[in-house]
C-alpha cells in the first residue's frame, strides 16, 4: 500500500478562492477587510511566514499592513501598539507572530487583542468557546488540519485520533475541534509512557511536537490518516517534519507532506478569519 499524499497547497487554493464572493459582498458594502501582523525581532523563520501572510493577502485584495518591532521592544511599547491596532477600524485582524523574544509573556500581549480581532484564535475569550463547543475564531492551523481531513473524505465520527502535541496554539485545540467531531480524541505529549502503543491505535494521527521524524512510521495503524504539523530543519537542511515520511507512506491511507501540507492551509485559514472577522465586527 502506498498513500494517498494530500495536496494541501490544492487545497488552500481551493478555500482561497471559495472566499471571494464573501469578499466580494464585503466591498459592496464598502468594506476592505484588513489584516496586521506584528512582528518582534529577526527570527528568519518568523519573517518568512510573515512575508507570506501579507503576500497572500494582497493577491486576494485584503488590506495589510506589517509592524516589525526590535527583538528589545517592551512589553509596554508592544501593548501600546496593540491598542491602536485595536482603535483602528481599518483593521478586521490582529497577528502577534509567536513565539515572542524572551522577555515578553505572550499571555498579556494576546489577551491585550480585541477578541473580535483575533484571527489566530488566541484570546481566552475565543479559546474559551471554543472548548464550548461554540467557536468563533479558530487557531489557524488546526482549523486548517481538519478542512484537511474533510477535503479528503475523512470520516471522522466515531474514529481514533491521537493527536501528539498539548499546546495551545495546536494541540489542544485540534483535539477540541477533533471531539467536536465526534472523534475518541487521545492527546499524546512529552510525558507520554509509551507513545508507540498509542499511535498505533489512531485511525488518524495529528504530530504537532516539532521533532523530527518522533513518529515512526512502522508505528502507524495501517490504513491511518496522518497530519503532520511539524516543521524542522533535518541535517540537509531541508524541512521535515514530526513523522518519518517514507516508512509513513508504506502504512498510511493518507498523509500530509512537509513542506505542502499543513503549512499552506494555516494561511489560507488566517485569510478566512480574516474575512470571518471583518463580517462579525460589520454585523448589527
Amino acid at each position: 500500500m502506498s498513500a494517498t499524499i494530500i495536496d494541501g497547497k490544492k487545497i488552500a487554493a481551493e478555500v482561497l478562492a471559495g472566499l471571494s464572493e464573501e469578499l466580494g459582498a464585503l466591498r459592496e458594502r464598502g468594506a476592505v477587510p484588513g489584516l496586521a501582523t506584528v512582528l518582534v525581532g529577526d527570527d528568519p523563520a518568523s519573517a518568512t511566514y510573515v512575508r507570506n501572510k501579507h503576500r497572500k493577502a494582497r493577491e486576494l485584495g485584503l488590506f495589510s499592513v506589517e509592524h516589525v518591532l526590535p527583538a528589545a521592544t517592551p512589553s509596554g511599547a508592544l501593548l501600546e501598539l496593540i491598542d491602536q491596532l485595536n482603535a483602528d477600524p481599518r483593521i478586521d485582524g490582529i497577528l502577534v507572530q509567536l513565539p515572542l523574544p524572551a522577555h515578553l509573556d505572550p499571555l498579556p500581549v494576546v489577551t491585550r487583542i480585541d477578541p473580535l480581532k483575533d484571527v489566530d484564535g488566541q484570546h481566552p475569550v475565543n479559546a474559551q468557546m471554543l472548548a464550548a463547543g461554540q467557536p468563533r475564531l479558530v487557531p489557524c492551523t488546526p482549523a486548517g488540519c481538519l478542512h484537511l481531513l474533510d477535503a479528503v473524505g475523512v470520516a471522522l465520527e466515531g474514529a481514533r485520533a491521537v493527536v501528539i502535541g498539548r499546546s495551545g496554539l495546536v494541540g489542544r485545540p485540534l483535539a477540541q475541534l477533533l471531539l467536536a467531531r465526534h472523534c475518541t480524541v487521545t492527546q499524546c505529549h512529552s510525558r507520554t509512557r509509551d507513545l508507540a502503543e498509542e499511535v498505533g491505535r489512531g485511525d488518524v494521527v495529528a504530530a504537532a511536537i516539532g521533532k523530527p521524524g518522533l513518529v515512526r512510521g512502522s508505528w502507524l495503524k495501517p490504513g491511518a490518516v496522518v497530519i503532520d504539523v511539524g516543521t524542522s530543519r533535518g541535517e540537509d537542511g531541508k524541512l521535515v517534519g514530526d513523522v518519518e515520511f517514507a516508512a509513513a507512506v508504506e502504512r498510511a491511507a493518507a498523509i500530509t507532506p512537509v513542506p505542502g501540507g499543513v503549512g499552506p492551509m494555516t494561511i489560507a485559514m488566517l485569510m478566512a478569519n480574516t474575512v470571518r472577522a471583518a463580517r462579525l465586527r460589520r454585523q448589527p
